[in-house]
This record gives structure tokens, C-alpha cells and sequence, in this order.
């Protein structure tokens, strides 16, 4: 099948920027690191929201740039329009502010993934300003962590031309030093000023995406004890075998039973606890993938337990249910 030309170029150029921006923050002493990941990280998204906006409109290249009437000749507009031309003379095309807003007026873009993306645009406008980089390398690297994994899922969501399976993306957990070992009183104006703006986003994310982070908390901690007396599942008889502490465990499944109920509520409009969402239930404590029965006395076999699920379970609730 024939592929727009422009439609491909911005794909292309899209993951470009994206591996640029990844490889340079992974590179072991680059200065400006943070910074430079920005840069290129809206560069990427930006052109990936624009070979959607084309898709979209059925590659009408129009969708992309910016427009002015053409003048009558008695002087007035008239409803025709044509693109405004730059100083080479070439059409200019809308920004990454327009593309999301676009979109957003569209409903074609989860919520948490734009407040994701205007994150990192803040991060890119006001980096001249961050004099004091060490108050922010933490969290700007859960940023990116949340940036790289919205980028993955918008592209298979969009359902976009992009063969994912030859691509590694990932950020490596360099060096960072912990934000709470510095003083309020040395982290500059402008950086907590950052730091709020991206805290009134969290507080206000859309607790019932699943699918969308605008930060990807990181937590490193450093034990005496050792990753050989974790706990092993195997899925499968050929598959690679994982080794999860009891911590682990808790975080791989978060919900609890009455936790589910109550986000199901506000996710779906026709959601009952009823013997359906029962035999739901069941059926997903059958999958060891998305339910894990946690004992009071992890060592004792006849202890008794408290069942935890998944996150993921809502991709099987949003088979059987209708979402808001």
C-alpha cells in the first residue's frame, strides 16, 4: 500500500529525534542533558502530532498549515484560503502548541498524554533558566521515562506506520542525585516554580487512564539482602524466569477489590457489582498476570490471604464494559 510521502517524512524524522534525544541523555558525561532531551523529544512529538493530524484529514496538507484568506481584488477576504509562506517562501506549519490543541478540541488525545507532552515543552522553553540542574534530575528523568512510554503507546494507539519491533527505547538510570537531599533555600525560583506547575498536572491527572503517565516515579534503594531470594513465577514453560520480592509484588498489583469497584464506577457507564463483575472477577483470579493472592504469612501455606490485581485488568473490564 502507497504511503503519503509528507505523512512518512514526519514518521521517520519523528523517531529520528526520539532516538537523538534518548542517546544523547544516555551518553555517560554530556552537560546539558536534560535540557537537550527536551529539545529533541518535542521535536519528536511534535512531528509525530503532525503525521496524525495529516492521517486524519486524509493527507490534506492544508491540516498543517497555518492559513490566511486570499484577498479579492477589491482588496477584501475571501473564504478561500491559502498557506502562509516563510521568509524562503515555503508554507509554515502549525506548532506543537496548535497540533495539541487540534486535537484536544477533537478528543483525540488522552488528557494525561498532553499534560505529558506540555511538561516537556515547559521543560524545553524555560531551560535556560534551570541554573541549579541538580535540583531537577530526578524528576525530569521520570518525565522522560513517562515521555519514552507515551510516545510507544500513542504510536500503537493511533495505530501509526511505525514498525516498533527493531527499536529500543529506553532511558538508562544514570547517575541522578535525589532531589531531597537539597535545601529549599538552593533550588533557584524558577526551577520550584517548574516543579509546581508539574505538581498541579499530577494533581489533576486522570486517575482512570491506565494507559497514559505524565511522571514515572523512580525508586532506587540499595539492600544488604540479594535478588537470588526473590520470589520466581513462570508463565511459561519456555519463557524467562523473574525473580520478585514480596515489595515487587505489591507493586506489580496494586488494587485492591473495593479499589476496583470504586475507579470501575467513574471508568464505565453501565458498571454493577453484580454477578457479572463476579464471574469477571473469577475469571481473572484464574491469571496469575493479573491477580496475586498476598498472605499475612508469606511463609506459612495455610495463612490466610488478601487477593491484589493489576493494573491491567482494566483491558479486560473494557471488553465487557462501556467506557465514559
Amino acid at each position: 500500500m502507497k504511503i503519503n510521502k509528507t505523512y512518512r517524512s514526519l514518521l521517520d524524522k519523528s523517531i529520528a529525534s526520539m532516538f537523538s534525544a534518548i542517546e544523547i541523555y544516555n551518553k555517560p558525561n554530556f552537560g546539558y542533558r536534560e535540557e537537550t532531551f527536551a529539545i529533541l523529544a518535542v521535536n519528536a512529538w511534535e512531528l509525530l502530532l503532525k503525521a496524525y493530524i495529516l492521517k486524519v484529514n486524509k493527507y490534506n496538507l492544508n491540516s498543517i498549515y497555518f492559513l490566511e484568506p486570499v484577498k479579492k481584488k477589491n482588496g477584501q477576504n475571501s473564504t478561500r484560503k491559502k498557506p502562509v509562506l516563510n521568509n524562503i517562501g515555503n508554507p509554515k506549519t502549525i506548532t506543537i502548541s496548535d497540533s495539541l490543541k487540534r486535537l484536544s478540541n477533537q478528543n483525540l488525545i488522552p488528557r494525561n498524554l498532553l499534560d505529558s507532552i506540555d511538561a516537556i515543552i515547559e521543560l524545553r522553553d524555560n531551560a535556560v533558566h534551570f541554573v541549579n540542574e541538580k535540583a531537577l534530575v530526578k524528576e525530569i528523568q521520570e518525565l522522560g521515562f513517562a515521555c519514552i512510554k507515551n510516545y510507544i503507546s500513542i504510536i500503537k494507539k493511533w495505530e501509526l506506520d511505525i514498525d516498533l519491533s527493531g527499536y529500543n527505547f529506553y532511558l538508562m538510570p544514570l547517575a541522578y542525585v535525589d532531589a531531597q537531599v537539597f535545601a529549599d533555600a538552593i533550588i533557584p525560583v524558577e526551577s520550584k516554580k517548574y516543579i509546581d506547575f508539574i505538581l498541579s498536572k499530577l494533581n489533576n491527572k486522570d486517575t482512570t487512564d491506565e494507559e497514559f503517565d505524565i511522571a514515572i516515579s523512580i525508586d532506587i534503594n540499595f539492600k544488604k539482602t540479594n535478588s537470588f531470594d526473590g520470589l520466581g513465577f513462570n508463565f511459561d514453560k519456555d519463557g524467562v524466569k523473574i525473580n520478585l520480592s514480596e515489595e515487587d509484588i505489591r507493586l506489580r498489583f496494586p488494587l485492591t477489590h473495593n479499589e476496583i469497584i470504586k475507579t470501575a464506577k467513574s471508568r464505565y457507564t453501565d458498571f454493577m457489582a453484580d454477578n457479572n463483575f463476579r464471574t469477571l472477577i473469577k475469571a481473572i483470579k484464574n491469571n496469575p498476570k493479573l491477580h496475586y493472592m498476598r498472605k499475612l504469612d508469606p511463609d506459612n501455606v495455610k495463612s490466610q490471604g488478601k487477593p491484589y490485581y493489576s493494573s491491567n485488568i482494566w483491558k479486560e473490564f473494557d471488553i465487557y464494559y462501556t467506557k465514559k
